[in-house]
């Protein structure tokens, strides 16, 4: 019995001792700035990193940024670490910051990106050549409103998101009007809107995200992408414009201001070893979005489940 009680005791110290290892005394004091965008999915995971950091000793501050110039505060360490860097809106501006010098790629999150034109499944009654892009040239008046008839309407992310949808449509001559959401909300609102109504709608729809699960529906099938098409005008379709093609499709990185890795090399290394899949951002963020909790409640319970996991994280 005594025995017992002595290796129970003594696998109870080793255990505070390795976890004392992992969580190692901050190498600074300052505050490593974790940038906010403006949807929900980014929410969860700038705040689960921003959280477990904390959890170590560290001072972190979230800042909001604009999502394709925050590396130029990242380049001057005024912004510490972006935890969503899509390949299809954003790694463009990322590689021109590392051209530059003061942002490092830091790796892929795990999560695979899509963004692009989606349209629900009932818009293929009035519009049966969907999804090839060419039946847009067709059917534009059937996604047309008020506002833009004889032209459809497409409802597109939040101008600082980029995506280069205007001169898609100029390069495409897609008889259509783009319309930019206030804000990622408005747009899956008015999406739910619509859904429910069986009215027109043509927007901009991204994974990871719930949306797609929620809602019966498919991305159009523009020409595929391929880098050139972004860079050459001669490329593609239209022989004088860029962008006659679908978004790029790829992994969502992680990007850090470059002194990072000497100033808070353990907290770099935790930014590193982050990883998640699609699906579970994706049921993080219903659980803001469709349920109603609060971004930091859900952060906090899927931290409480999951200590092992953010803990691997920082070791």
């Amino acid at each position: 019995m005594l025995r017992s009680l002595i290796r129970a005791l003594t696998m109870g110290m080793f255990l505070a001792l390795t976890a004392g290892a992992a969580l190692a005394a901050p190498e600074s004091r300052d505050p490593i700035k974790v940038t906010l965008h403006d949807w929900t999915g980014q929410l969860v995971t700038a705040r689960i990193m921003g959280e477990t950091l904390k959890k170590a000793g560290y001072n972190v501050d979230y800042v909001q940024a604009d999502y394709l110039a925050q590396f130029a505060g990242m380049r001057t360490g005024d912004l510490t670490v972006a935890m969503e860097v899509w390949a299809t809106t954003a790694k463009d501006a990322m590689d021109e910051a590392i051209a530059a010098g003061g942002v490092e790629n830091v790796g892929e999150t795990g999560m695979q990106a899509i963004e692009d034109w989606w349209y629900p499944s009932y818009m293929k009654e009035k519009c049966p050549g969907l999804p090839a892009w060419k039946a847009l040239k067709d059917c534009a008046e059937v996604f047309s409103t008020p506002e833009t008839a004889p032209k459809g309407r497409y409802l597109g992310g939040p101008v600082t998101w980029g995506g280069y949808d205007d001169e898609r449509v100029q390069a495409l001559d897609l008889p259509f009007e783009v319309v930019h959401a206030g804000t990622d909300a408005a747009m899956f609102a008015e999406l739910q809107s619509a859904y429910d109504r069986k009215a027109p709608i043509l927007l901009w729809i991204y994974a990871p995200h719930w949306a797609p699960i929620k809602y019966q529906g498919e991305w159009i099938k523009f020409p595929p992408y391929e880098k050139a098409c972004y860079d050459d005008p001669v490329w593609g379709i239209n022989k004088d414009a860029k962008y006659d093609c679908a978004k790029p499709r790829g992994p969502i990185y992680k990007a850090v201001w470059a002194g990072m890795k000497d100033k808070w090399p353990g907290a770099y290394k935790a930014v590193k070893a982050y990883a998640f899949d699609n699906k579970e951002i994706g049921e993080l963020a219903a659980k803001v979005d469709l349920d109603g909790q609060k971004v930091e409640a859900v952060v906090d319970e899927w931290m409480a489940k999951n200590e092992d996991r953010w803990k691997k994280w920082l070791q």
